[in-house]
């Protein structure tokens, strides 16, 4: 009889130690298939990587998807990345079903055959901030989140449509040095057993491993766009270099100067002179609020339809106006501009002035002592249509007495910073202007760059900086 018990109890004995071997082997093949999981998926994207030069993030996003759902056996997943250095974070690699989590039960979702497609649509276009619900709150954490029982859990978003709904979910942050880079959102295995604390580790693991190809692969991609902007604004300085005069009127009784310095960032600064005849010549500025190629091209337009008009025409504000009616029905909305232009009488120095939206020009007496501001009413070209446009503008004359200097700029001048974030302001600008007033147009406009150059020094500008001068000799008749 005892013998009996002792075989019984070698063989539970036994019995144990055989479900004990098979839970090792087990457990044994499960960590190798996470092993072979992780190195077959660094493999992957390194080779994607190494193929794939430039900007393929939503490529390499897509594998790294690929292999969160393989892995995890989930049903469906996305990815939300960080976009730029905000902290917004929206959709760019989505897989199967996947349910819009910035917002739940109160959407109003299509039925029939568009509803994967029109989900789809919904959470791609879905943003979401940091700390703000599930996607928000790991990104802001930097830490990963697994909710096994997520139809009890009231943080997670509920959907009355059976294909959206979330059972267990699982989120991990895509890092690189401490900062998030997205987040990864994996829901609903296929067995529909909930997530477990192993999924919730490799797919951390594999995060890990992606986010230093996804950084390095956001770094190209940043570097790209960075030549495709530095291209643009090295076509855009070309066409707007080929704008600007070539020579300078010479006056009989006077003397006009100019220059256009140029920012980091293409401003659209512009200046002309045109013949209009025997005794007259007009002198434009203007200043267009658009940048890079887009800008210049305006600014183009703006010349030819100047330079079509001007000639023989004396009133400053019909050229205007012709130049506003022209382009105020193809600009675009956030786009606009300022212009000045003056018809100057060579003989007398009489001149009729007419200023849409431009900065206001200014008079300096002989002696230095008087500054007179020129006004006149005006929008600047492309923010109004024709009728408003040319009720608000109007002229102005002013005759320029023997010494007196006549001054236009862009705002450039007068907003240019130094490294302490300093503006030059107005009253540095005219302190250069009137200690150089008897030197004559030339001398007048290099101190005026000199004095400018010296303040800004290397610091970065993000506008072009523009002076035009015009001088009446004293010597001149009155």
């Amino acid at each position: 009889m005892g013998g009996g018990y002792m075989a019984m109890g070698v063989g539970a004995v036994l019995a144990g130690l055989a479900l004990y071997a098979w839970r090792l082997r087990r457990d044994r093949d499960a960590l190798l298939q996470e092993k072979d999981a992780i190195f077959s998926f660094v493999h992957d994207v390194s080779e994607a990587f190494a193929e794939f030069n430039g900007a393929q993030i939503d490529f390499l996003l897509k594998r790294v998807l690929f292999y969160a759902l393989q892995t995890t056996k989930a049903r469906s997943g996305a990815i939300y990345f960080r976009e730029g250095e905000s902290e917004t974070f929206r959709v760019r690699a989505v897989s199967g079903l996947f349910p819009p989590l910035v917002r739940g039960s109160e959407l109003t979702l299509p039925t029939g055959d568009g509803f994967a497609n029109a989900v789809e649509k919904l959470v791609r276009e879905q943003k979401v901030n940091e700390g703000e619900g599930l996607i928000g709150t790991v990104a802001e954490r930097n830490a990963s989140l697994l909710v096994e029982d997520a139809e009890r859990d009231p943080v997670v978003p509920r959907f009355e449509n059976d294909f959206l709904k979330i059972r267990s979910i699982l989120l991990v942050p895509m890092r690189f040095q401490y900062k998030v880079l997205g987040v990864i959102v994996v829901i609903n295995r296929i067995d529909d057993a909930p997530f477990f604390q192993t999924d919730q580790n490799l797919l951390q693991s594999l995060a890990d491993q992606a986010s230093v190809t996804i950084y390095f692969a956001k770094f190209n991609e940043e570097l790209d766009k960075k030549r495709v902007m530095d291209h643009d604004l090295r076509v855009a300085r070309k066409i707007q270099s080929a704008l600007l005069p070539s020579r300078i009127p010479i006056l009989l009784n006077g003397e006009l100067a100019a220059f256009s310095f140029p920012a980091r960032e293409v401003g659209g600064d512009y200046y002309d002179f045109v013949h209009i005849d025997e005794d007259h010549v007009g002198i434009a500025i203007a200043d267009v609020s658009g940048k890079g190629v887009t800008g210049a091209i305006l600014m183009s337009i703006c010349r030819s339809v100047f330079r079509a008009h001007a000639p023989g025409c004396l009133s400053p504000s019909r050229v205007l106006k012709e130049i506003n009616s022209v382009i105020s029905a193809d600009i675009y909305e956030d786009m606009f501009i300022s212009m000045l232009y003056v018809v100057l009488n060579t003989r007398t120095f009489e001149a009729t002035l007419a200023r849409a939206g431009h900065t206001k020009p200014f008079v300096v007496s002989s002696s230095g002592d008087r500054i007179s501001v020129l006004e006149s009413s005006g929008v600047a070209i492309g923010l109004s249509d024709s009728e408003t446009f040319d009720s608000l503008l109007e002229e102005t004359s002013f005759t320029l007495q023997p010494g007196d200097v006549w001054i236009a700029y862009t705002d450039g001048i007068v907003e240019a910073m130094n490294a302490k974030e300093e503006e030059w302001g107005i009253s540095q600008f005219l302190q250069n202007v009137r200690a150089h007033v008897r030197a004559g147009a030339s001398d007048i406009a290099l101190h005026v760059r000199k004095a400018l150059v010296d303040y800004v020094g290397e610091t970065a500008q993000y506008d072009d900086m523009t002076l035009m001068v015009l001088y009446r000799h004293e010597g001149g008749d009155s």
